[in-house]
């Protein structure tokens, strides 16, 4: 059986929206993390009782607090790998270059629920995708973050398990290799009332 995926879709927004992260709604529905993500972005559909697991989670029992910035980190670094410098991604995450640059080099050990899923979604997005080169200014800066990914030995996405990379203390089996990707990444903007500047 399989529950109406808009209704599903709407119901882990509002969590969302609510103070929730994919990790925290999926420790409350005891499902993991990248299955409420790909249940929010619509990549899968929702079976049974997985549905039945996440329609019952409310608002009031998500905890809120601080997470693990590893995860973030490793996504962050992933995308230098594709040529994103920080300064790209933080426009379209809605946080301030060195928020995003603090987190780039691990000097930030825990992130905010909100800044954590802001970079989960661009990192979606984007993980297998080229940054732009429309201007000299696009091809510098996506020049000088591969060569950051390339002397920081950052492991591209697709040698990331997705399924670790919240884990704390999680590290990936490789380090820098080549990637190409499959086109170029589009511009995301955040909405509005979200492009104050947050803080890891």
């Amino acid at each position: 059986m399989t529950a109406d995926p808009s209704a599903l879709r709407d119901h882990l927004n509002e969590l969302r929206q609510h103070g929730g992260t994919y990790r925290t709604i999926a420790a409350a529905a005891a499902v993991a993390p990248t299955t409420v993500h790909d249940l929010a972005v619509g990549r899968r559909n929702g079976t049974g009782s997985i549905a039945r697991s996440l329609l019952a989670v409310t608002s009031d029992a998500l905890p809120q607090g601080r997470l693990d910035a590893g995860g973030a980190r490793l996504r962050l670094r992933a995308l230098h790998v594709m040529g994103h410098s920080s300064a790209r991604i933080a426009r379209a995450v809605g946080a301030s270059d060195k928020t995003i640059r603090k987190l780039v080099r691990g000097d930030a050990k825990t992130i905010s629920p909100q800044l954590h899923d802001a970079i989960a979604d661009v990192y979606d997005a984007w993980w297998d995708k080229r940054a732009p080169g429309r201007t000299r200014a696009e091809r510098t800066a996506a020049t000088i973050a591969r060569r950051r990914a390339i002397a920081g030995n950052w492991c591209a996405a697709a040698a990331l398990d997705d399924d670790q990379l919240d884990i704390p203390g999680y590290r990936p089996a490789s380090g820098w290799k080549a990637a190409t990707g499959t086109g170029t990444a589009r511009d995301i903007y955040p909405p509005r009332r979200s492009r104050r500047n947050r803080r890891a």
